[in-house]
């Protein structure tokens, strides 16, 4: 994917003020976001 493509909608779930919950990168349109994702993060892999 290229940087000045748009990113495909997706929902994940979120830690944000102290509970989890579900966050959709719609809900942020017309807003600059950074995305990171961590595969394996808190595992024993």
């Amino acid at each position: 994917m290229l940087v000045t493509k748009q990113a495909p909608d997706f929902t994940g779930s979120a830690f944000y003020q102290g509970k989890i919950k579900k966050v959709s990168l719609s809900d942020y349109r017309g807003k600059w976001v950074v995305v990171c994702f961590y595969p394996g993060d808190f595992t024993f892999v």
